[in-house]
């Protein structure tokens, strides 16, 4: 089988983790990949649907390698649903997008992330996606977690997700954070969601949900996105029980 496909040059990567790298976009109108062209970038990705075995193995003709699994769910967001997933329940100050999440018999509040808290989730960003497919042996063992600190970072100024959402344990201490982005279609999707680790077990996932969740009906948007990888079954549970459906699978490919 012929890979047609564009070759997309990735400048941001490229400069950040010091590899020339680039994505390729598959399209039958598009022409015949060719390996001399590969061979100028250090990395290329292919993002393939599962479904596609054949282009797949043809990639693995090309030097492509599997690199993670991984899963697009949705779920709708509507003007009167119920704020929250399971035994949540939630309010909200649209003017300040501060609220609370209430988990059984604990409430959670709240908040935006501010500058002050760069730091804090920066460091909590870097240990919580650690693994991801930024992994070796195409990246060195430190670059996922980088990638990740700025992703967060840029999530609270604004530059790249809209926005960072703080979950509050009962004592006022940080517990979790969600990043979100406004697609301006009506939806939004999830950069980022982690639960601080000494906070796991405590419903906080969840009220981070709720909070995404509440942040969509307060901008006017009716479906939330998200993705995770295959291997992250928590998460993936996360998100079932929160009302999200699977929309599609594809597997990260990686030559270099």
């Amino acid at each position: 089988m012929l890979v047609r496909a564009s070759i997309e040059p990735l400048a941001w990567e490229s400069e950040f983790f010091q590899r020339p790298s680039a994505k390729l976009h598959f399209s039958d109108s598009a022409p015949q990949v060719n390996p001399a062209e590969l061979d100028v970038f250090t990395l290329t990705q292919a993002k393939v649907p599962t479904h596609r075995l054949d282009l797949i193995d043809a990639l693995g003709q090309l030097g492509f390698k599997l690199v993670e699994g991984e899963v697009d769910l949705s779920l709708s967001v509507g003007v009167n649903d119920t704020v929250g997933t399971e035994n949540a329940s939630f309010s909200v100050d649209a003017k300040t997008d501060t609220g609370t999440c209430q988990h059984r018999v604990t409430t959670y509040p709240y908040r935006v992330a501010t500058t002050e808290d760069i730091p804090l989730l920066r460091s909590v960003a870097a240990n919580a996606f650690a693994l991801s497919r930024f992994r070796a042996p195409w990246y060195d063992p430190q670059d996922s977690g980088r990638f990740y600190a700025l992703w967060a970072e840029k999530a609270v100024l604004g530059t790249f997700d809209h926005q960072c959402l703080l979950v509050m344990d009962s004592s006022g201490q940080p517990a979790g954070f969600v990043t979100l982005r406004d697609l301006h279609d009506g939806s939004a999707r999830i950069g980022l969601l982690a639960v601080f680790p000494d906070a796991q077990g405590k419903g906080i996932g969840s009220s981070l949900m709720s909070a995404a969740k509440q942040w969509c009906q307060s901008h006017g948007l009716h479906r939330l996105l998200v993705a995770t990888q295959m291997s992250n079954i928590a998460a993936l549970r996360l998100y079932i029980r929160s009302g999200a459906s699977i929309e599609s699978t594809a597997y990260w490919l990686c030559r270099g």
